[in-house]
């Protein structure tokens, strides 16, 4: 079912499926919150109340928000203040699962909101202040194919572009993946869709990079070793951890899952979020109420 959560300056588009435990599903730039279509039937059926969101300006929901950084950008705090506003609607506390920019954005809203935000999953995440690997660039292809696709994105504003690096991205398709990009490419030809999707380009992680060591709750990290935005994915992750506060992070690699293995392979990336809801979520509400 499709509700949509009006907040102070917009309403979010979102699918609300099961009943438990409150779960957030967040995804990244340029997207739509149907790159969570293969995890959400999953986590409901496993017990949980699963809540897949649009992103400000993305899919369904509305347009033209006023960002915190007071400049036309859409930051992971924007973002994060969402999420909370969304836990909020349905009664909190929850997990947050956040993919790329979305990641970035649950470690802000745990940092800043530790009483809604149970645990945090962060899928493929922008969560640290990134710099280009030039010697990578002439070493790694797969890095080199996605970073000049993004950059012509960005450069040429280009949607084609776009969809090339989405090619790159997904180093093996799930079998709808034709459908699901045909579904994108007609939601970003919508008037204005475009444009909020390169506000997104228009700040950097340095929020979210700023917040992990603020961070109370239990982390996992989610990476894809095949995915293109990184030179050394496994190392961008290890990363994160090590600037969460010691003992609460721990990083699951994803073999030849790109920026998307939510979507590539959601039985494997079930398989590692599950066991963590159940000792961060159902085990601690156990406690609590015993």
């Amino acid at each position: 079912m499709t509700e949509y959560v009006t907040l102070e300056h917009g309403r979010l588009a979102c699918d609300v499926v099961g009943d438990g435990p409150l779960v957030i599903l967040s995804h990244g730039m340029g997207t739509l919150r149907q790159d969570f279509r293969h995890l959400v039937g999953p986590l409901a059926a496993s017990g949980y109340r699963v809540v897949n969101v649009d992103m400000r300006g993305h899919g369904e929901s509305s347009l033209d928000w006023p960002s915190l950084t007071g400049k036309a950008a859409i930051s992971r705090t924007d973002v994060a203040q969402d999420l909370l506003g969304v836990i909020r609607h349905f009664g909190g506390p929850a997990v947050i699962v956040g993919h790329s920019l979305s990641g970035g954005a649950a470690t802000v809203a745990a940092a800043q909101a530790p009483e809604a935000v149970a645990a945090i999953v962060e899928i493929d995440p922008f969560t640290r202040t990134q710099s280009l690997d030039v010697a990578a660039l002439f070493t790694v292809r797969r890095y080199r194919r996605g970073m000049v696709r993004l950059a012509c994105t960005s450069m040429l504003n280009s949607s084609r572009w776009w969809q090339r690096y989405l090619d790159v991205a997904y180093p093996t398709k799930p079998d709808d993946h034709d459908s699901y990009l045909a579904g994108l490419d007609r939601v970003l030809r919508q008037p204005g869709r475009w444009a909020e999707f390169m506000k997104t380009g228009k700040t950097t992680p340095a929020d979210a990079h700023a917040q992990l060591p603020n961070v109370g709750c239990p982390v996992l990290v989610i990476m894809g070793s095949a995915d293109p935005d990184w030179s050394d994915p496994a190392a961008e992750a290890d990363a994160i951890v090590a600037g969460l506060p010691a003992g609460l992070g721990r990083v699951v690699e994803i073999e030849n899952g790109g920026h998307y293995p939510h979507a590539q392979f959601p039985d494997r990336v079930a398989a590692a979020i599950l066991p963590f809801l159940e000792r961060h979520v159902v085990q601690a509400r156990a406690g609590h109420t015993a």
